[in-house]
């Protein structure tokens, strides 16, 4: 059959995402992989170099997910499907582009952790992001900001004639445009994905970029790569050069022989062809491979102990088999961020199909011979030669105009577009996908003015790069502007500036509980807790007084400043007022499996520790635990010397 590209409905049981948390997100950013400056001198100077290049101080301007919950029910979701005789691709265009599904006909095997459930979890450098397929990340160390959010997509020629699909967007953390071409050749058995990134502006921006493939793992499945060392990365935080595959005893090769989670970022040496490759005990799996600009590859795995397996359940449901993660990145380590010059671009090709090898030879104990043996069958059905010329196939179509559209993005694209003018041939962010949130942007970028909202509501999202500040700084001084302009100078690391802009707003504003929590933000970062505490009690009192409903966006704020507000005033040392707070929380919001650690943490503080037990033993989920968090671990030992329950065991590291 030809090459087919068509619309269809995946269902499956998810979890809805919720709403947006309407706070601004103006603390450090919570990212476990991160390395000790001190540690750096011991690097490779371009590494060090790399890691230290422009890390992000926070997540704006975008917003945390963290709506979600634990409850599942059956949810179409929209799909693309990308189809020949040989293999089928599934994309989620609302959900990041994830290649849901790749199965591979003539043998029915499918090549992916395919996860049957929706469960987001807090995982990404904005809060949710879900378990499974290929994913692509985009931004900076973590998983992307847009794991679970709308790309565009249309179809497109591809260049033997057929049909491809392109997802493309505007990445809100660097400002920049990239696009995801997926191109099946008829009678193909491997997916060719072209990549670009462009940096339309006149100054250097740091680029991060991995793509990330979750594969079924086995006790006999073997993680293969063109590298006799790796970075090891465990969430001790420090990164240590270790040989392959036998570390510390262990082939560390074989996902579960790990006791806990860990990254082996491959030394793949310069002039070798980049790949990697998952193969179970018979010897089949998937290939990834790609052009050599993709230089780095590496591993993720959970490990075989009990955080790592209680993660696994976490993230999809238990009694499915587990996943690891084999990836593909721009620089060697997933801690780098690569510079991209103005007006310069990243492009690359990828191809993901199905391999087989000797599984004697694969499983064998010389680690030399598996890796040649690996290389040589890709070599066979793939050879390096033919990648080289599908990326320079591929390249001249990167900018044909998109045809039909499957799916629609943000309007964020369309608004920096439309201000800076940019001219960006196959990726078009049309005027037609702005919305309300862009709607007073455009009212600042067209008219200077910012204007106050005609309903009484928590503030829409704010823009932070140098231009948007520059114009917040030019427009009438009103409290809703001198907000905004204040969550700008945070971000630009302005603290001092930010906290004028944020007091002068509070003099007239009709609505004060925004920015008496920037203000008790900026307070905590100082460590002012009395100071924190006096801000938070007077934010959350004037928001219960101004909330106008029980509607989603309401409830959003008051559970997101509620919460802050708690953990606060117990920092002060105020569990009476910390008491208040949580009284005044709607009980719905209290039910959630965040506020019951919350409230065991509160009656720890008012000193009945039999009560915070109980909290425990009648069992809670949080919903939105932070990958590698360990507070489930030091509330428990608060109140007990007992072993913590296998249920609350999310421990990413040893003990220390």
């Amino acid at each position: 059959m030809a090459t087919t590209v068509r619309r269809a409905v995946l269902t499956l049981p998810a979890a809805p995402l919720g709403p947006e948390n309407p706070l601004p997100a103006l603390r450090p950013l919570d990212e476990m992989h991160v390395v000790d400056e001190r540690d750096r001198a011991t690097l490779p100077r371009d590494m060090a170099r790399q890691i230290g290049f422009e890390p992000l101080a926070t997540v704006l301007p975008v917003r945390i997910l963290d709506g979600y919950g634990r409850e599942r029910t059956p949810a179409g979701l929209d799909a693309i499907v990308i189809e020949n005789d040989r293999l089928r691709a599934t994309v989620l265009p609302g959900l990041g582009g994830r290649i849901h599904s790749l199965h591979h006909k003539p043998t029915g095997r499918e090549l992916l952790y395919r996860n049957p459930v929706l469960q987001p979890a807090d995982f990404a450098l904005n809060g949710a992001w879900f378990s499974g397929g290929i994913e692509w990340n985009i931004g900076a160390t973590g998983h992307t900001t847009l794991s679970c959010a709308p790309l565009h997509a249309a179809r497109v020629p591809a260049p033997d004639g057929g049909e491809m699909v392109r997802l493309w967007e505007w990445e809100r953390l660097r400002d920049l445009p990239f696009q995801v071409d997926l191109w099946l050749p008829e009678d193909s058995d491997f997916l060719h994905v072209g990549v670009r990134i462009r940096n339309p502006h006149e100054h250097t921006a740091p680029v991060y970029w991995w793509s990330n493939i979750a594969v079924p793992e086995g006790e006999r499945t073997r993680v293969l790569a063109p590298a006799d060392e790796a970075w090891h990365f465990g969430y001790e935080r420090t990164l240590t050069r270790v040989p392959v595959p036998v570390t510390g005893s262990v082939d560390r090769t074989y996902p579960l022989r790990g006791d806990f989670p860990a990254d082996y970022f491959y030394e793949v040496p310069d002039g070798a062809r980049r790949w990697i490759a998952s193969l179970d005990e018979d010897g089949h799996g998937l290939v990834q491979t790609s052009t050599d600009l993709l230089r780095g590859r590496k591993l993720f795995l959970w490990g075989s102990g009990a955080g790592g397996r209680r993660w696994q359940q976490w993230l999809t449901e238990p009694g499915t088999v587990g996943y690891a993660e084999i990836q593909a990145g721009l620089a060697r380590t997933q801690l780098e961020h690569v510079p991209l010059e103005p007006g310069a671009e990243f492009s690359w090709l990828e191809s993901y199909g199905p391999l087989s090898a000797d599984p004697l030879v694969v499983h064998g104990e010389d680690w030399a011979a598996a890796r040649a043996e690996t290389e040589q069958r890709l070599a066979e059905v793939l050879p390096r030669a033919d990648v080289e010329a599908a990326h320079a196939a591929w390249r001249p179509c990167a900018d044909t105009e998109p045809g039909e559209s499957l799916a629609t993005g943000s309007g964020w694209g369309a608004l920096e577009v439309r201000r800076g003018k940019y001219e960006l041939p196959g990726t078009p962010f049309a005027d037609s996908t702005l919305g309300e949130q862009q709607e007073p942007w455009l009212e600042l970028l067209d008219q200077g003015t910012f204007s106050e909202p005609r309903r009484v509501a928590p503030p829409g999202p704010s823009l932070v790069s140098p231009h948007w500040r520059d114009m917040l700084e030019t427009a009438p001084a009103e409290p809703l502007t001198e907000y905004h302009l204040g969550v700008a100078q945070w971000h630009a690391g302005d603290r001092a500036q930010a906290v004028r802009s944020w007091e002068r707003g509070l003099v007239l504003a009709p609505s004060r509980w925004p920015l008496l929590r920037c203000l008790a933000v900026a307070a905590e970062e100082g460590r002012q807790w009395d100071r924190a505490a006096d801000l938070y009690g007077e934010a959350f009192d004037d928001l219960c007084a101004e909330r106008r409903d029980d509607g989603e966006a309401w409830t959003a704020a008051t559970a997101a400043l509620g919460r802050e507000a708690v953990e606060a005033l117990l920092t002060a040392g105020r569990p009476a007022a910390a008491r208040a707070v949580w009284a005044a929380l709607p009980p719905v919001v209290r039910q959630r499996g965040r506020f019951r650690l919350l409230e065991a943490r509160l009656l720890i503080a008012e000193g009945d520790r039999v009560a915070a037990r109980a909290v425990f033993d009648e069992g809670f989920e949080v919903a939105d635990l932070r990958e590698g968090a360990e507070i489930l671990d030091e509330v428990w030992a608060r109140l007990t010397d007992e072993p913590l329950p296998d249920m609350y065991n999310y421990r990413m590291r040893p003990k220390r």
